[in-house]
């Protein structure tokens, strides 16, 4: 395994494919929600493939990203609840995806999990995955074009990039599983970061059982 790279503080992940054996349909076909894992850890060309889904720039150029955002006022920022041996070669800890770096910067050190898990109404299955992703939203962004239309423009984003993840898991031969219910305050107080953006959606992922 080559080593991690790191530019100043931030962790730099293996450049994100744009081909893969797995079709578009079969991806489709194949998504469910799951709720069990292995125990094996995700490669960090894993995690990093999910989070390029989600909020990955594709156009270089133009800064546009994987999801599709109102006026492309991208208010969506992604962080990684990793586990303990939950990523191969990456400590456990809670990430901000960069996505104009595809890097990773640690917000907040250790195994924090437990603490997400219970904060979203004691779902198991997010202790038990080695990895989740949290879907958060500066809503001030898009608002500042839409007025009070942002609201919905956001929320919309917010499940643009979660199906892209859950997809992007079936053609990785990872399995996945979305969740909404959790209690704002608590997991805000989780991302260890001074003005935390809200979070909207979280998407759990692991290696099938």
């Amino acid at each position: 395994m080559a080593p991690i790279s790191r530019s100043s503080d931030a962790i730099c992940l293996p450049a994100p494919r744009t081909t893969g054996r797995t079709s578009l349909e079969q991806a489709i076909a194949f998504r469910r929600s799951v709720r069990r894992y292995a125990r094996d850890p995700l490669s960090l060309s894993g995690l990093g493939q999910l989070l390029w889904a989600g909020q990955g720039i594709t156009d270089q150029a133009g800064g546009l990203r994987a999801a599709p955002s109102a006026g492309a006022t991208y208010p969506l920022e992604l962080l990684a609840f990793v586990g303990e041996a939950g990523v191969t070669g990456l400590d456990a800890g809670v990430y901000e995806y960069l996505p104009e770096r595809h890097s990773l910067h640690l917000l907040h050190p250790g195994d924090r999990r437990p603490e997400l898990s219970a904060a979203a109404l004691q779902q198991s299955f997010i202790q038990e995955a080695p990895a989740s992703i949290l879907i958060c939203a500066n809503f001030a962004r898009t608002a500042r074009h839409y007025g009070e239309r942002a609201l919905r423009y956001v929320y919309l984003e917010a499940g643009h990039a979660a199906q892209n993840i859950a997809l992007q898991a079936v053609a990785l031969g990872l399995a996945s599983v979305p969740a909404g219910a959790f209690n704002d305050a608590a997991v805000r107080g989780l991302i260890g970061r001074d003005q935390a953006p809200d979070p909207v959606y979280l998407v759990s992922a692991g290696r099938l059982l």
